[in-house]
């Protein structure tokens, strides 16, 4: 089935993303569906919305769910075959759907993304061998979690791995999806500009580089336990935890209290994952 206007809902989570998500949401053709789930309690923040955009839902979650949960919540919302997974600091060219609804015709695929207009910073991975006979569409192996468009049908309801708050749930999904021999292609003709860890306010830098490293750390030993097994998680976690350890306490005695934490937090990331606890970690964001 072609991917039409009518058949395709835009899902973006957000937090704390008055400062951006704007220019993201002026950018999506105003027919297109629209859900916005806020990892927060925000009331103001999705009411704004409401009133500034049509064919918009808005959804508080409560609490900071993450990018997969927050994601799973509104692809569930979602009435449509096809949806569009956005992040808030993402803005699409004017013909950016329109490329993608000609390429979707007859075209049998799991995950399907705009290519990233930044040549410098290509938004998927390629380590597989394919040929097609669509001139510009890419089979990839991997696509990044900013644009991914997802065919539902071929999920059985199991989309992002909620174990997994922040970092590598789109690595995931992507790595099961080949897994169980479904395509993701990657259409060059259709463009996507990504701003790149801009989707949260920039007052809160110090919180979210605390947040970044506990997740990155804890969502690496995590993904690589659960495809690769334990050994080789722990073989390529410890020298960085060790490193870190040492290297929080250097900056604890010359008082730089900032990288003291940053390395403590990469510390604590890993040794959550190795105990098999819970991606816990929450940045201060009031």
């Amino acid at each position: 089935m072609q991917i039409t206007k009518e058949n395709l809902t835009i899902i973006i989570v957000t937090i704390k993303s008055q400062n951006i998500i704007d220019d993201c949401l002026q950018s999506i053709d105003p027919e297109v569906k629209k859900i916005i789930v806020e990892n927060s309690s925000d009331q103001e923040f999705i009411d704004t919305l409401k009133k500034k955009y049509k064919n918009i839902e808005c959804y508080l979650t409560g609490k900071n769910l993450g990018m997969g949960a927050g994601n799973n919540f509104g692809i569930r919302k979602a009435k449509t075959k096809f949806v569009m997974i956005l992040n808030p600091d993402t803005i699409l060219r004017s013909d950016t759907l329109n490329k993608i609804y000609e390429i979707s015709k007859d075209l049998k695929f799991a995950i399907l993304s705009p290519l990233s207009d930044n040549k410098d910073f290509p938004n998927y991975k390629k380590d597989i061998h394919s040929e097609n006979n669509k001139a510009d569409l890419i089979e990839v192996s991997q696509i990044d979690g900013y644009s991914m468009i997802l065919n539902k049908d071929e999920f059985d309801n199991n989309f992002f791995d909620e174990k997994i708050f922040m970092y590598l749930e789109n690595d995931d999904l992507c790595l099961r999806t080949r897994n169980n021999f479904k395509k993701i292609y990657v259409y060059s003709k259709s463009l996507i500009s990504h701003l790149g860890a801009k989707a949260v306010d920039e007052k809160y830098r110090n919180e979210l580089e605390f947040s970044r490293n506990w997740h990155w750390n804890w969502s690496k030993f995590y993904f690589r336990k659960k495809h690769y097994g334990f050994t080789r998680a722990f073989f390529f976690g410890f020298l960085t935890f060790f490193k870190s350890i040492i290297k929080s306490v250097y900056f604890f005695l010359i008082k730089n209290k900032f990288k003291s934490r940053l390395y403590y937090c990469r510390a604590s990331g890993f040794m959550n994952a190795l105990f098999n606890k819970s991606s816990w970690f929450r940045p201060r964001l009031d």
